[in-house]
């Protein structure tokens, strides 16, 4: 996997974020969801990598970055810490603006990081998410079925944490497994490393932490916003699966017109874990775009 690059940690606003770098021009940030870590990214990094200089990271709390200590207001990991951990990584490897891909939880870190940071960011592709706060004000019983990890993940510690831990293994299988596509799009390497990263220390509490900030610190930045009109400004690409829960339980590109003033988007024949699942669907989709 990712051939031609480079496995590298450093030291950007008060934590170490590991990432992946290959390639050369322009930057391209590229942020991965949960459960799982920037090796979501290996079916199509390399061809990413032809047109930009790609930094795959891994957020604060997964992979192989830094695990912060919890916070009674979750601040640790808000999605606006998190961003700036981004933007001070990619001003530390020479890119004051670069586009970003992101997927999941990745893609709700773009979301802050773009509105925080106007000026670093070109171009923007968000893969299978709706704005965080349209989809807690609008959470229905098929969302909650579905997506049973959001409620069960922001309970007060420990009890998610020691579930987790308890079994890695069984937890991943049950959140990516569950999907459209079940395991297939996963490959024996890919899922070792989302295994090996779980079963890091601190891992389960990153992710629950991650989990606890959207539903509370994250959603009173997205008001203060929404409030403020303060909305992406950016070129923004969504795409979302059409197998996948997010597209049935709401209108994501109506709901990303209510939050940014230039977007385009559309459903893509896959579920949720677009880049692995269909990664040459997407390299036929974003490349034409952030070329653009």
């Amino acid at each position: 996997m990712f051939a031609g690059f480079e496995k590298h940690q450093r030291r950007v606003n008060g934590v170490d974020i590991a990432y992946r770098i290959g390639g050369s021009g322009p930057g391209l940030l590229l942020l991965h969801g949960h459960p799982q870590t920037h090796v979501i990214w290996h079916k199509v990094a390399e061809t990413l990598a032809r047109n930009f200089t790609v930094v795959a990271a891994d957020l604060r709390g997964y992979g192989d970055s830094s695990k912060p200590p919890a916070d009674d207001e979750h601040r640790n990991h808000s999605k606006r810490e998190m961003g700036r951990d981004n933007v001070e990584l990619m001003r530390e490897l020479g890119f004051s603006s670069f586009s970003v891909l992101a997927h999941d939880r990745g893609a709700r870190v773009a979301h802050r990081l773009a509105l925080d940071h106007p000026h670093s960011v070109k171009r923007m592709v968000l893969l299978d998410i709706a704005p965080t706060l349209a989809m807690y004000s609008q959470t229905n019983e098929a969302f909650a079925r579905a997506y049973w990890h959001w409620f069960f993940l922001i309970r007060p510690a420990p009890l998610p944490e020691t579930l987790l831990e308890a079994d890695p293994e069984q937890f991943l299988r049950s959140v990516m497994g569950s999907r459209s596509a079940g395991m297939a799009p996963f490959t024996d390497e890919a899922f070792s490393e989302y295994l090996r990263c779980l079963k890091q220390p601190g891992a389960a509490r990153g992710i629950c932490e991650d989990y606890r900030a959207s539903a509370s610190i994250d959603l009173e930045h997205d008001r203060a916003d929404v409030a403020a009109s303060n909305h992406l400004r950016l070129p923004l690409m969504v795409l979302w699966g059409a197998e996948g829960i997010v597209g049935r339980c709401f209108d994501p590109l109506k709901e990303w017109q209510h939050v940014a003033t230039d977007v385009r988007g559309k459903a893509l024949p896959a579920g949720h874990y677009i880049a692995e699942e269909a990664p040459e669907l997407l390299l036929s989709e974003v490349l034409p775009f952030l070329l653009g």
